[in-house]
């Protein structure tokens, strides 16, 4: 074989990781481009005259993608470990492209009455399936791509690519509103640009993905058939599944809270103005998109469970004061330190997640052992974190959440103590 047709040639496996990067960054800059827009596009598809459209919305925009998303988990990591990484990632990105461009495409409810909300619960049910397949597949292909010397800093590529597509979405949006649209025209049709951008750049990622090499591991493992994907297969994997379940439990809670939640509790409880808030966010991801290679670099010298140990010590004492210091915070300067702070920390969980949940399984089963219990979890810990914080603080008990995700990162320190490195034994070597 020619080195340039070689897979494992360090040109090739740059432009494989590369293409798996990019496909992840589209479909979360799709997901993310949903809660951005929700606001522009929420009146042309639910009336609020009509109860049962408005149940239907709620339906749409709280539940369905999380609830679809251990279902793509299940299915996309079983296509993944029977036909391939790559087959699974094209069939992910595929899904997510005509999810966007269903939503993009559908007449409003003055037109089409009904099957307006009807036509964006399916298009979110596809998402919400392809979001779900993506996280293992993706942290299995990109894991077993890299060289094993560097396979924590490449397989941090996941999380950079997915902040980054969170970035975009909001970029897109505050280009739209400050230089581009009117809110009226936003309101109208302006809304519908920033799905059009997302399935042409998914058609672009499937182009990527198409000419993407499979990896050695599937390959040499497609030898020897007889060991199946299915999820019963995983009842023999007690232990990585569980660690995969606890890990993720405190590390998505985390997440969700320095992420997704912070927008809204800059504006509630701090008492900054959107505007403010937004930029104060926009800033401080762009920081954690950037520490991401570095602390996978890092975890490549101490190993993986140096870095876990150290955030879920990290998490477990300091979201407590984090979260106070960021309510309190009187400006713009002191919110964005602190709240840097909070993403260091959380950095030493999503830089090395991928890349140890690939470790602790066989090829055979890898992308669904990574995907389907991390899909489950994310749903359970990651769907309810801004709910349960917003529900807690009507209660009067808004400090309640931030013990919430200081024990449920405590389980995750306590994981992280008891396992073994996973560099050492990592099945990636099998």
């Amino acid at each position: 074989m020619s080195h340039s047709n070689d897979p494992y040639s360090e040109t090739r496996r740059l432009f494989n990781i590369f293409s798996g990067s990019v496909g992840n960054l589209v479909e979360y800059f799709d997901w993310a481009i949903y809660a951005a827009f929700a606001l522009y596009f929420a009146p042309a598809f639910f009336p609020e005259t009509d109860q049962t459209a408005q149940l239907l919305n709620n339906a749409a925009i709280f539940a369905v993608g999380f609830i679809f998303r251990p279902l793509g988990g299940w299915l996309l990591g079983s296509l993944a470990d029977r036909k391939g990484r790559k087959s699974a990632l094209l069939l992910s990105v595929s899904l997510m492209c005509l999810g966007s461009l269903i939503i993009a495409c559908t007449p409003g409810y003055a037109v089409i009455g009904m099957w307006a909300p009807a036509l964006l619960l399916f298009a979110r049910m596809l998402q919400g399936f392809s979001i779900g397949g993506e996280y293992g597949s993706s942290a299995t292909y990109l894991s077993e791509m890299a060289a094993p010397h560097r396979r924590g800093y490449y397989s941090s590529f996941q999380y950079v690519t997915i902040v980054l597509g969170q970035i975009l979405a909001l970029g897109l949006l505050m280009l739209l509103q400050k230089c581009l649209l009117s809110s009226a025209e936003l309101h109208d049709w302006g809304w519908r640009i920033g799905f059009i951008v997302g399935g042409l750049l998914a058609v672009v990622a499937m182009g990527l993905r198409g000419n993407m090499a499979e990896t050695t591991a599937f390959v040499e493992q497609q030898a020897y058939p007889g060991q199946r994907a299915q999820l019963r297969e995983l009842l023999n994997y007690p232990k990585p599944v569980m660690t995969v379940v606890a890990l993720t439990a405190g590390g998505t809670l985390s997440y969700y809270t320095f992420t997704v939640y912070m927008q809204k509790y800059l504006v509630n409880t701090t008492g900054f103005s959107k505007d403010d808030a937004t930029t104060i966010c926009t800033l401080a991801l762009i920081v954690f998109m950037l520490l991401q290679p570095l602390f996978g670099l890092i975890s490549d010298y101490l190993g993986r469970r140096t870095m876990l140990i150290a955030f879920g010590a990290g998490a477990t004492l300091f979201t407590v004061p984090l979260l106070d210091l960021l309510g309190h915070a009187q400006t713009m300067a002191s919110a964005l330190g602190w709240y840097v702070c909070a993403l260091l920390i959380v950095s030493g969980y999503s830089s090395v997640n991928a890349i140890v949940k690939a470790e602790l399984f066989p090829v055979h089963i890898r992308a669904l052992g990574v995907g389907f219990p991390y899909a489950l979890t994310v749903a359970i810990f990651g769907g309810t974190a801004e709910y349960l914080a917003l529900w807690l603080k009507s209660l009067g008990h808004a400090e309640w959440f931030a013990y919430y995700v200081s024990a449920c990162a405590a389980v995750s320190m306590l994981v992280a103590f008891a396992m073994k490195e996973p560099m050492r034994g990592s099945r990636l070597d099998c």
